[in-house]
This record gives structure tokens, sequence and C-alpha cells, in this order.
């Protein structure tokens, strides 16, 4: 899907313009190059890209904290750092959770448990078969860096100590910032395209970052 996704850009860049200058074939080259380290982030993962923004925040989700390490649910009932993956795989099913909306700018999560995700004690569990005011969940997206904020107003975390997930902290900092990552298929917006290159675009998938 990395691939269509770059012919398709291609394509765009090659059809903007008659005779485009040269100044401008160096500028689409810079963007060349911006789209492949959006795929190249996603394969890293096994074709799971950043979310960035609270819409795309909807059924399959992993959080990331560090490089390649998802928060994965035990059996009973708490959450803990899973071990790094390798280039190219996406994070194991104990670290797949489901995404729901859960009121404005808020979600929550469901472990494969069947349990959503909320704090006790600043601790991050996952034993509550509804979703209340505990178990919802805030994104915090700024300068490029992402942050999940608990109900009581403090970020999500993993204790370095012991790998567990915690939410303890009222500011977010270099522990706290993670990536929300999803393998939802996403289509090209038509509506930003010229007319000769949306007549295929229907069966067209990308990935975002």
């Amino acid at each position: 899907m990395a691939d269509e996704y770059a012919a398709v850009k291609r394509g765009k860049l090659i059809l903007k313009g008659d005779k485009p200058k040269a100044k401008k074939r160096k500028h689409k080259r810079k963007e060349n190059s911006e789209d492949s380290k959006v795929d190249e982030d996603s394969m890293k993962h096994g074709g799971w890209w950043k979310v960035d923004k609270i819409e795309d925040i909807t059924g399959s989700i992993s959080i990331e904290f560090g490089n390649n390490s998802y928060v994965s649910a035990l059996d009973n009932g708490l959450f803990t750092l899973g071990a790094p993956h390798g280039d190219g795989e996406g994070p194991s099913p104990e670290e797949i959770f489901t995404a729901f909306p859960a009121g404005e700018n808020k979600f929550a999560l469901k472990s494969g448990y069947g349990k959503y995700l909320g704090v006790a004690k600043d601790t991050v569990v996952g034993r509550s078969d509804a979703v209340g005011a505990m178990e919802q969940w805030e994104p915090v997206w700024q300068d490029g860096k992402t942050a999940i904020l608990s109900s009581l107003n403090k970020f999500m975390s993993v204790d370095p100590e012991d790998d567990a997930v915690v939410a303890r902290t009222t500011s977010a900092g270099v522990n706290e910032f993670c990536n929300i990552r999803s393998n939802k298929t996403k289509e090209v917006n038509k509506s930003v395209l010229p007319d000769e290159e949306q007549a295929d675009l229907s069966q067209v998938e990308v990935n975002y970052v």
C-alpha cells in the first residue's frame, strides 16, 4: 500500500503544471522525500501509522512508547510495556486495543480481554465492563509530540522500574511522549487532486503519519 501511495504522489507532481520551473521541481523532490519518510515509518511498524487527530482514534489502536515497544495487556487487568519488535513488525495481539469515541476530544480503549482501560491509584487498569468518567482518555498533540491524558488530568507513561503502565504526572515530558498508531486504511482526498488522477482513486489506499 505504501508503494501505491508513492505512485499516486509521483503522478500528482508530474501532472501539476505543463512546464514546472527548476526551482519548483527541486521543491517537489523534497516533498517526495518527505512522503518516503512517511512510508518508511509505517513500514518499520508493520503498516501501523502515527495518528495525529482524534477522528482517527477508532478501531484497532496501539500505543507505542520508545521505539517499537507497545503497551501490552495482562490477564490480571494491568498493563506493561511489551518487548521491542523488529523493523517491519507490528504490535502483538495483546498490544492491540479497540478505540471508541467517548465525548468531545476523548476516546475509550477496550483490551483484548474485553475490559475498558481506566485509572486506579495512578495505575492504568483494564477491569471495567463499561465506559464511565474514569475510562475516558484525551490525546494531546503539541510540537510534533503526542501524550495521552487521563480523566484525572495525569499523563500516561511507563514506570522505568518495572515497565508498568501508569498515569502519575500532571505535565508531559520525555517519559510521557508516545505514538498512537493505527492500521486502518485511508483513501486519498480526491478533492485536492487534478481530474486526471481521480479516476482510479477509489481503489487506492494510503498510510498516513
